[in-house]
């Protein structure tokens, strides 16, 4: 009697040699962090910094000896070459109504007057100032009584948070220097530099325009 075929099924597979398998796009990245952690924490830990050394650095950096006037007296100070005029003024001399707002020259907080000019206090070094004449905000008043931009920033009520306001009239009482008032586009243009985030830029035209007498 024949005998029938046994059905042949599909070949086992056979298991594949053990070894190195190639790495996964997760793994690349694990271990390629992993590595880099490592570098730079050897670099941050090999450089030998002491503690105390970066003030030593700082203090060791050159610096010169200048004289200026500032809102009428006279001071003679040694900074570092890399001081602004802005530093120089707050944290040399304590006067602090020049603001420090972006700086990097954009929204004119730190206008002063250098020689009767603005200037952004923050982007001029301190000793470039040799012999130069600068008025901050604070020497504006003559004693008790305002400069007429000062009153006319308060009449028009031309501020909100005051941060702006020390350069905004800086730069307005310049603009009426410059004679740049014969029409509230005039004034505006020449006070873009100055940036009021709070948005009182009508009141601040008008309080410049009152204090030049055109309005």
């Amino acid at each position: 009697m024949p005998t029938e075929p046994v059905p042949q099924g599909p070949t086992p597979a056979t298991a594949a040699p053990e070894g190195p398998t190639a790495p996964t796009r997760r793994t690349f990245i694990a271990t390629g962090t992993a590595v880099g952690t490592t570098v730079v924490a050897g670099g941050v830990l090999g450089t030998g910094l002491l503690p105390g050394s970066e003030a030593a650095a700082a203090a060791s950096a050159p610096s010169s000896r200048l004289s200026l006037t500032v809102n009428g007296t006279r001071h003679t100070v040694t900074v570092n070459n890399r001081t602004s005029l802005l530093d120089l003024l707050r944290e040399h001399l304590g006067l602090t109504g020049s603001k420090k707002g972006c700086d990097a020259g954009a929204c004119g907080a730190c206008t002063v007057l250098v020689d009767g000019r603005r200037q952004n206090a923050c982007l001029t070094l301190a000793v470039r100032m040799e012999g130069a004449e600068v008025t901050t905000i604070e020497g504006l008043a003559d004693g008790d009584q305002l400069h007429a931009l000062q009153q006319a920033f308060i009449d028009e009520d031309a501020f909100q948070c005051g941060y702006c306001t020390p350069g905004q009239i800086l730069s307005g009482v310049a603009c009426i220097q410059e004679g740049h008032t014969r029409s509230r586009e005039e004034i505006a243009e020449w006070m873009s530099g100055n940036i009021c985030r709070c948005g009182c830029y009508p009141k601040i035209v008008t309080a410049v325009q009152q204090a030049a007498g055109k309005k």
